[in-house]
């Protein structure tokens, strides 16, 4: 079932220019009149009216007109750090206790503790310790206050070495896959991604691939409708390969720019979830053949260490390109970001930073540290 979002806007010469999955994707369109969409396409009725839809779905799908992309607003990169505040509070006292003293074993005890309580895990954080005091003796560094730039520097590292993101393509279809356990957010996520692709002028169709979860189909139309964007959805337990399948036809027909696929995260039948994302991820290769495909994993900050076992799960279920951290703002386990990333050697993209539709802010990894550790005189 096919919905489309109101036709007859027009697309002004754009020049993209993001950060993230955008970096590499620069390219100029000629303005036009969006072209007439196919007969098939408009035969499934638009998506209910916003305020007829059940209220669950009401209460999480807030006005697309409630903000802009956050991190395009002034101050937004002001709410990133405001929303590490909670994670923050561990290494604030760890770090900025009596700078100017010499480093002893007890102060980098201190800041094991904070990474710990971070959940960046005890090992990688037994690691990062080792690695803070080896650069600590190789740059002649002594005192408290040098050892808060030499850990953002070492924490830096371990977000930036990792594989480049999939760029978005030019005169091709980019395909956005997203992955995760239910209740991580990939829905508010699906949409909120299309919501920034459509400001930056790409044609952006949604493709509600949950099947099994009737209320994460209503939660997404509602979304299109708000945001403008088209949807592909199917009945309650189709197969989601198959709605899958049709949204690359629609795409394709459509002539769209990018097709995001919510997916479902069921993971109490880990082994019919692998089948299911594997089954997806090859009707897309089949469907889409020299599409670039990019598999972003959700991931919910409030779980903490669970984080590792599902990004390990969902790695094997279906190659990760990326990662999207969820609900960062209300957790203390934000460090857990550095662990999954230390582990699969995959870029963080996003992250998510409350519940509107401008509340998904591009990841940079200078931003997060900095905004994790402070200086020592602070």
């Amino acid at each position: 079932m096919i919905q489309t979002a109101p036709p007859g806007f027009c697309l002004l010469t754009l020049e993209y220019a993001r950060m993230g999955l955008l970096d590499l994707f620069k390219r100029k369109k000629k303005g036009q009149d969006e072209p007439a969409p196919d007969a098939a396409v408009l035969e499934s009725p638009q998506p209910e009216a916003v305020d007829e839809a059940p209220p669950v779905v009401a209460e999480e799908a807030p006005a697309a007109s409630a903000a802009p992309a956050a991190d395009a607003q002034p101050g937004g990169r002001s709410r990133f750090r405001t929303a590490l505040n909670r994670t923050r509070a561990f290494f604030t006292s760890a770090f900025s206790s009596d700078p100017g003293q010499l480093v002893d074993d007890g102060y980098y005890d201190d800041v094991m503790e904070a990474l710990v309580l971070s959940d960046v895990g005890m090992e990688l954080s037994d690691s990062l310790i080792e690695r803070i005091r080896a650069e600590m003796r190789d740059r002649g560094l002594a005192y408290r206050r040098d050892v808060p730039a030499v850990a953002r520097e070492v924490l830096t590292g371990i977000l930036t070495d990792v594989r480049e993101p999939v760029p978005l393509v030019p005169d091709r279809l980019n395909v956005i896959m997203l992955v995760g356990v239910n209740g991580s957010g990939k829905t508010t996520i699906s949409a909120k991604l299309a919501h920034r692709l459509k400001q930056e002028g790409l044609k952006v169709i949604l493709a509600a691939a949950d099947t099994f979860r009737a209320a994460a189909t209503e939660q997404l139309s509602v979304w299109a409708h708000r945001i403008g964007v088209d949807i592909v959805t199917g009945q309650q337990g189709a197969d989601p390969a198959a709605v899958v399948f049709d949204a690359t036809q629609a795409a394709a027909a459509r002539n769209m720019d990018v097709l995001i696929v919510d997916t479902a995260g069921r993971l109490q039948t880990k082994h019919n979830l692998m089948q299911e994302l594997s089954k997806v991820t090859r009707t897309i290769d089949k469907a889409c053949e020299g599409a670039a495909v990019t598999r972003i994993l959700v991931l919910d900050a409030t779980v903490g260490q669970n984080a590792m076992s599902q990004a390990e799960l969902f790695n094997e279920a279906c190659e990760l390109t990326g990662i999207a951290m969820n609900k960062l703002d209300g957790s203390a386990k934000g460090g857990t970001l550095f662990a999954v990333v230390d582990r699969l050697k995959i870029p963080v993209l996003y992250i998510g930073v409350g519940e509107q539709v401008g509340d998904l802010l591009d990841f940079d990894p200078l931003e997060f540290t900095g905004g994790l550790i402070p200086d020592s005189e602070d």
